[in-house]
């Protein structure tokens, strides 16, 4: 996508991901001359990736106080940014643009393909119906700015200059993709200050050896209970899945984040119970009656129709005195209450989360307070615009940290 325009432009945006290109694309479709700098070797690197690949594009939760609620404390900041480009535009705007959204479980949205790499196409086609023009591989090395405005930026030792400029380069999450938080030292000398950043969606560490032997294994509706030096502190329900170096899933990297500040409480425990909706001694007669079912067969294959998939001999493992070849006409009424009791009260230490490598969502960045939240224009700095992952702005997985980035990028890109 080289060209020969000049070196000149009406705006300048600095990080080609998800706010970088929204922010482009719609200031180059009000007629602005924009370039876009990235520093990777292709577009949306991130974006391609995200949501394991099908991309989580947004959610589509249609009351605007109920979807505003799920930014924690920067809720008050944002009504007036999503009243210029909320969740139903954003929706409207992909679907316009050829990438028709499905919905699925929690409202989170989905391309119907399946496809992140949609997405970005999606985005990359905007772009070229812009006429923009696009450096990759192109890292921006220094800031130039004087009297509170940017002069201009270098980038692959060529300076750039622009009217206005749009700074998008991203948090601190998933570094492999660039998003190693270059922007925070440039947004430093300019002025602005930061929140330094903590993973707060990332999977959580345990010391446990059978939860990493059932890596790859997942409880689709279980219950998990966390305590902090023995009392307990929160419960969360839903999928979780075991890693190789602890559990993961939707449940627990929304939990990540109250973790993380029990960690620094003291000793972190949980149990997961994976049959929350039903009590012992429902749960006993239940699996009393898999038993009857089973008369003649081992433990070790009746209790497999029992639990969920890929789970039952590494559970069977915890009670190592019971015989699991045992026929479970057998079985006494005290070993099928323990392992009724196991199966609802599964013990996990928490050692750690996960680091920025492994984050879905890294917070941190210039408070709201310094943003012009109507246009994402800097208060510190005249010609610039801060969007996307550059804003301290905590949010859970589900769609709601692209939305941020398809919100601001489109109301900068608006507003320039």
């Amino acid at each position: 996508m080289e060209d020969s325009t000049p070196k000149r432009y009406n705006v300048i945006v600095v990080g080609g991901g998800a706010s970088g290109m929204m922010a482009a694309a719609i200031a180059s479709a009000r007629g602005k001359r924009v370039l876009l700098l990235e520093k990777n070797s292709r577009l949306g690197e991130k974006l391609a990736i995200s949501g394991g690949g099908r991309c989580n594009i947004l959610n589509a939760e249609e009351d605007e106080k109920k979807l505003l609620a799920q930014y924690g404390k920067s809720e008050q900041f944002l009504y007036s940014t999503f009243a210029k480009f909320g969740m139903k535009d954003a929706y409207t705007f992909f679907e316009t643009n050829g990438l028709p959204l499905i919905v699925e479980g929690r409202k989170r949205a989905f391309p119907k393909t399946e496809k992140a790499k949609d997405v970005v196409r999606t985005l990359e086609r905007a772009l070229t119906k812009g006429n923009v023009a696009i450096r990759l591989k192109s890292p921006v090395t220094k800031v130039h700015h004087e009297h509170g405005r940017i002069t201009s930026v270098e980038a692959g030792g060529t300076a750039y200059s622009a009217d206005s400029y749009i700074f998008a380069t991203g948090g601190f999450s998933r570094p492999e993709t660039g998003s190693t938080g270059d922007g925070f030292s440039w947004l430093t000398s300019l002025g602005h200050t930061f929140h330094p950043p903590t993973p707060t969606i990332v999977p959580l560490k345990s010391k446990e050896s059978w939860a990493k032997e059932l890596s790859g294994t997942s409880a689709p509706d279980a219950k998990i209970t966390f305590s902090v030096e023995g009392k307990r502190a929160f419960s969360a329900i839903g999928s979780i899945l075991f890693t190789h170096t602890g559990i993961s899933g939707p449940t627990i990297l929304n939990s990540s984040g109250k973790v993380a500040d029990l960690l620094q409480e003291g000793e972190v425990t949980a149990t997961i119970d994976l049959f929350h909706k039903t009590d012992v001694g429902t749960l006993d007669k239940v699996l009393s009656d898999v038993f009857d079912q089973n008369k003649n067969k081992s433990l070790r294959n009746a209790f497999r129709t029992f639990v969920p998939p890929g789970m039952s001999t590494v559970l069977l493992s915890l009670l190592p005195d019971i015989d699991v070849e045992t026929k479970v006409h057998s079985v006494t009424k005290e070993n099928r209450r323990r392992l009724v009791v196991l199966v609802k009260s599964l013990p996990l230490s928490i050692t750690g989360l996960m680091g920025f490598n492994k984050a879905v969502v890294a917070d941190g960045g210039v408070p709201l307070t310094e943003i012009d939240m109507r246009t994402m224009r800097s208060k510190k700095v005249e010609n610039l615009f801060i969007i996307g992952d550059l804003l301290h702005i905590a949010r859970p997985s589900g769609g709601y940290s692209l939305q941020l980035c398809w919100t601001t990028g489109h109301v900068a890109g608006t507003a320039i």
